[in-house]
Parts: C-alpha cells; structure tokens; sequence
C-alpha cells in the first residue's frame, strides 16, 4: 500500500466512522440512548479535562453526557441536553497509532464502553457486544 498521500482522518471522516459503528452496534443496546447525537472534536474543553481530573489533553478518548431511557421521564426537561457521545479525534489517533488494531474498531470500542459504562453494563458485557460487530 503507498502511504506517501495518506493524510490523518479529518472530523468529517471520524464522524462518518462513528455513525457506521453505531449503526452496526445492536438495537436493545442503541436504544439505551434513544437519540443520541455523536459529536466529534479534536480534543476535549479544558472544563471537561478538568471535570474529569485529566493530566493530558490525550487522556480521554470519549465522553457520554445524558440520561438513558429508564432515567428519563417521559418528557424531557426543559432545557435538558439530549444523550451526547464525544468523540476525541487527536486522543484516538494517538491511542491508534500506538496499538495494533483497526481506527474503526477503536472507534466502536470507545462508543460501546461509553455507553456501557454509563448504563453499569460489565466489561465482559461490552466485550460481548463489541465482538458481535467487529
């Protein structure tokens, strides 16, 4: 393969990735964040290094904000924020460039353990539910 013109994934490649890796995830887990918006930046906000006690801009690769289905009401507040994923662009090529699998696998990892993690799923439940797209 020549790499010689290869440039690092843009945002918009990053988004079209994550939006192809949480389709294939299955539906009972999507629907644990009915609506969820998947937003891409190159780094996280400093509020949010901070809030998350980070030493580096390169220590988080994603963050879930929001409320699943069980802890919703059934209207939103007013004023309430949607189900919201980042996805750190910068961080994730780093961990990629520094590990052995695929950027889509990273990407599908870091989506389902986010989710997971907010919804208390064990790691051996998102392992499960990260082999069955990969």
């Amino acid at each position: 393969m020549d790499w010689s013109h290869a440039k690092a994934p843009t945002l918009e490649d990053f988004q079209i990735l994550a939006d192809a890796a949480y389709a294939a995830l299955p539906e009972e887990f999507r629907a644990l964040c009915e609506g969820l918006i998947i937003h891409i930046d190159d780094f996280p906000d400093e509020e949010t290094l901070d809030d998350m006690e980070c030493e580096s801009e390169f220590d988080l690769l994603g963050l879930f904000r929001g409320r699943g289905l069980a802890q919703r009401e059934a209207m939103m507040e007013t004023g309430e924020f949607p189900n919201m994923i980042w996805l750190y662009r910068r961080p994730i090529l780093d961990y990629w460039a520094a590990h052995d699998e695929t950027l889509g696998a990273i990407i599908t990892h870091v989506l389902v353990h986010e989710i997971g993690h907010h919804f208390g799923f064990s790691d051996e439940d998102m392992e499960a539910i990260e082999a069955s797209v990969i």
